[in-house]
Formats: C-alpha cells, structure tokens, sequence
C-alpha cells in the first residue's frame, strides 16, 4: 500500500516530514529573491544574504526535535530530510546561485491521493531544495506511491517584475511557477492562491497533473504574498480560520461560504532576529492531527480559546524564530498519510 494518502488538512494524521534548520541561510540575492521577498528593502545589495544567526539555528533545531517527539508520542510516523550544505553553489544555462534551507518541506511538496508533487518553486535559489528529500521519495515511490514533479521553472530575469499597483504580482505568466504552500487541500476542491508564489498557469498544470477528480480553485482576490496558510487554516470540516486583515465577507472564497469562518482580527507577534521573512500573521500557522486536535503557537492565546470553543484540544508548543525563518508548525511538516477517503466538503 502506498505510504502517501492524503485528501485534506485534518484527517488523523499517520505520517509527516519534518523540516531541518541546519546550516539555512538567505541565498545569495538575484532578481527573483528581491522582487518575490525583500523588495520592502528598497534595494537588493540591502538583502542580508547569509546564514542565519547561529542561536536562531540552534533553538529552531530544539523546538523541531520537540515537535517530532510529541508528533512519535502520539504514534505519527516522522520523517525527516537529509542535513544539507545550503552554500554551495549550483547552475543552470542561464543562472547561478546558492541555496536557502530545508526548514519548511510545506513550500515544495504538495501530497494529494496517493500522489506526492514536487513544486515548480517561484525562487531560483529552491530549486534543488528536494535532493534533501530524495532518500524518502524513492521509499515512498516502492510502496505504490506517484511520484510527480512539475516542470522545472527556465526563471529567466524576465520572469520577475517589480510590482507598481495594487494587487499587481512579481511574477509572470511564462511558466508554470508556484510553491506548494499556496495550496490547501479540502477533499476534491483544491484551493490555489494566486499570487508572487504561484501564477494562473501555474493552477492550470496543477488540475492537469490531478485530473479530474480534483477541481482547482484559482483566486487573485485574497492576498498577493507568499503563500496561503497564514491567511487562511483549516480547521475541520465546515471550519476555517481567516486573518481578517486579508479576508473579509467580500473576499472570502466561495467555498467557504456556509463554514464557520473563525475571523481573527490580531495575533501575538513573536518578533523577530535580523529580518523577518514572515509577517506576524504566522501565529495563524497550525497543523491538524486530528479533527479534534492541533499543534498550536503556545504564544496564540487568542487563537486557542477559539479553536478549544469548537471542541479542538491544542498542544501548545513554540517555534521561537517562526517569522525569522519564514515558518510555523503547518509550514514546518508534509503530511503524506491520513485517514480518511475523498470526499466533497464544499457543495
């Protein structure tokens, strides 16, 4: 039987990756990084390439290793990827660069079915960031899983812009591109953000590679940042969590129209060491182990009261530097196996 089965975000969870710190670091930066991520700097040779603060390493690999033994005690299989050398250079024809880190698998790995999906990844310096997965790819593919991989991105200059408007994006429409985190699973519909981290055509490979048993749900009315799940989190069926500073009753998807829409207006900040490479809102940024039961930032006091009054329990735990490194407990895992079968949520 096939290792990865996967339908939503809340099914009992049985296996998940788990990311690394080790050695991650800001590439080196390039037209893409600037334009995507750190265009708020004004220039780019203001981008603080580098590896991150040696004690921001050290206390994200502790409350990683604290996650993965609290995942084990609650009988969850953990799989973790190869420890990498972020620094080292690689090329294609038409660029080089160095590489970022293995600390959210969320960005590149979109599971669905018993399919696991490699991203088209928006920025060149992740492009390779799967060879730390590769050891698990190949088990998961001998126990009957597919193996897919979208085409790899060509992320030539002329892929990236500097936005000049609202709601303008920094990339265009010459490739498929889009990090895996700009979509969340709810049975056969398949939310996709549009947005700097994933383009319509993007969205239009994505229906292809699932078929026809999935519907994609492109929208570019929700927030034009990286990535989906600190503006939107699913709870449960029926559950939603929204960052009202992104979602309102004008914007909200249509799928969720007759959920229960969880509207947060605030979030605790926990701050940041050198350069955030995540806003606040990543206090939003929860994994589901159960319908009943979620990882949860100790620091979301706000958030848990919600979730605890829809009869979800919480393990508080911590990712001190979650808005340093650009990642919290949803980023920070894959879940490749669930319980639970295909079914409709939204009709």
């Amino acid at each position: 039987m096939s290792k990865v089965h996967v339908y939503n975000e809340w099914d009992p969870l049985e296996e998940v990756i788990v990311g690394r710190a080790e050695n991650a670091q800001i590439a080196k930066c390039d037209k893409g990084l600037f334009a995507v991520e750190y265009r708020d700097l004004g220039l780019p040779y203001q981008v603080p390439s580098g590896l991150y603060p040696e004690q921001c390493i050290a206390e994200t690999i502790e409350d990683l290793d604290t996650l993965v033994r609290e995942l084990e005690k609650l009988g969850v299989t953990v799989r973790r990827p190869e420890i990498f050398d972020h620094a080292r250079m690689f090329a294609t024809p038409d660029w080089n660069s160095d590489g970022q880190y293995n600390y959210c698998p969320r960005d590149i790995f979109v599971c669905a079915g018993d399919a696991i999906i490699e991203a088209p990844m928006t920025l060149r310096a992740r492009q390779y960031e799967t060879l730390s997965y590769k050891p698990i790819l190949l088990d998961y593919l001998r126990s009957g899983a597919k193996w897919l991989s979208a085409p790899k991105p060509r992320l030539l200059d002329s892929m990236y812009k500097i936005p000049q408007k609202d709601w303008e994006l920094a990339i265009q429409e010459i490739e498929p591109l889009f990090d895996a985190a700009n979509i969340l699973r709810i049975g056969r519909d398949i939310l996709y953000l549009v947005s700097d981290t994933g383009n319509r055509i993007g969205a239009q490979w994505l229906q292809s590679a699932l078929g026809s048993e999935y519907r994609v749900h492109a929208y570019d009315n929700i927030y034009t940042g990286s990535h989906i799940d600190t503006t939107l989190a699913l709870v449960k069926p029926g559950v939603v969590v929204a960052c009202a500073d992104r979602i309102s009753k004008e914007n909200l998807p249509p799928l969720f129209r007759k959920w229960d829409v969880i509207y947060m207006n605030d979030v605790y900040d926990v701050g940041f060491t050198n350069i955030p490479y995540a806003s606040k809102w990543i206090g939003l940024n929860f994994l589901m182990i159960t319908p009943a039961l979620a990882v949860v930032d100790k620091n979301q006091v706000a958030l848990i009261k919600e979730l605890e009054k829809r009869g979800v329990d919480v393990l508080p735990l911590q990712l001190r530097h979650s808005r340093t490194m650009g990642g919290g407990f949803h980023c920070v895992t894959m879940d490749v196996r669930r319980k639970g079968a295909l079914e409709d949520y939204c009709s």
